[in-house]
């Protein structure tokens, strides 16, 4: 089912099929309405899931013995390109529209993580959070489970990656702090353009680039480690931007920087092809067929060590002039790598005992 023309504030423009569903919602014969068919339902809706579990075990050859944590499934930051879309259709949701609006909060995550920590099995290990959608997305503010769980990996002392695209990130400095002294924290921001209204139809709820940079510049000052992910590159939209994203990010204090290039899985391709279409029709079809370029003809690539990177003359293009940049402009000390070794685990009088 497709809406109005443009929905404001919301990057996906359309309700997608989900593949789990026996009867979908669609309008395939939109002239045989009398009225447009208007979906009211709009506003951002929160559930609560309670899983048995927090921590996954990321297996991918592509990030190998990756530990992850993920607050919330769905995320209003709404980015088109965003590869954890198709997830969604996993709660009977679809990956357009119900991916920015229906987002799920796993209130007992540090509960969940605390009884993770606690086994006698757990070798300690850096654990990124999130893996999958933003743990800073706006619903946070009011939630504070990704505080929570910061809480919980400076209680025991286990190392813990944080990527993010949202200045939220600040109001837990306080933390963030004291994990750095311990040198227990890295964060990684996602920065994909100074153009603020490529940005804003791109990832409608995000910060802005420049307050991005400003988030790198204080935790930088505060001694916090940062880099930043200029992640996905797109050629023909943003590629052009990679060089001075890099300069910038290295000048406002980020230590090292990665990349991957999009790919449109499953309803990805619909949700992107709808998006581009829309609202850069004079741009679209040479974006769509470099995107196809970088991936064997396809908008996707499931191969491992391929699929983040892509293939062919303009994934290879991408690569060096990332690899440039980066030797350019990250001239200063590289991040050491998180602390494993103070791990500890408090028992129930107050003490602390190490066990591993």
């Amino acid at each position: 089912m497709q809406e109005d023309d443009t929905i404001k504030g919301r990057g996906a423009q359309l309700h997608t099929n989900n593949k789990f569903q026996q009867y979908q919602y669609v309008t395939e014969h939109i002239e045989g309405l009398d009225e447009p068919l208007i979906d009211g339902n709009r506003e951002t809706k929160i559930f609560t899931e309670n899983p048995r579990k927090i921590v996954n075990h990321v297996e991918s050859p592509d990030v190998y013995g990756m530990y992850s944590i993920n607050p919330y499934q769905g995320c209003e930051h709404g980015c088109i390109y965003c590869y954890a879309r198709p997830t969604h259709e996993y709660w009977g949701y679809n990956a357009g529209l119900d991916f920015e609006r229906n987002i799920i909060a796993k209130h007992n995550a540090p509960d969940l993580l605390r009884s993770f920590f606690d086994k006698k099995s757990w070798k300690p290990a850096v654990i990124n959070v999130s893996g999958n959608t933003d743990c800073y997305q706006p619903i946070e503010r009011k939630l504070k489970i990704t505080r929570q769980l910061l809480e919980v990996f400076l209680e025991y002392k286990n190392p813990v990656g944080i990527i993010t695209k949202n200045s939220l990130i600040l109001r837990d400095l306080d933390i963030l702090k004291q994990l750095a002294e311990l040198n227990l924290v890295h964060v990684m921001l996602s920065i994909t353009s100074f153009d603020e209204n490529l940005r804003r139809l791109m990832e409608p709820r995000t910060a802005s680039s420049l307050n991005r940079l400003k988030v790198l510049e204080i935790l930088s000052q505060n001694n916090i480690s940062c880099g930043v992910m200029t992640a996905p590159i797109i050629p023909g939209l943003n590629s052009s931007e990679v060089s001075e994203i890099l300069k910038a990010a290295a000048a406002h204090g980020a230590r090292n920087a990665g990349y991957t290039i999009v790919r449109l899985n499953g309803p990805n391709e619909d949700i992107f092809h709808d998006w581009i279409h829309k609202h850069f029709p004079n741009k679209a079809k040479k974006v769509w067929n470099l995107i196809k370029e970088c991936h064997g003809g396809k908008v996707s690539d499931s191969r491992y060590r391929v699929r983040m990177r892509g293939e062919g003359a303009t994934a290879d293009s991408i690569a060096q002039l990332f690899r440039l940049s980066v030797k350019k402009y990250f001239t200063g000390p590289k991040p050491v790598a998180l602390d494993c070794s103070i791990f500890e685990r408090p028992n129930r009088n107050g003490q602390m005992r190490m066990e591993f």
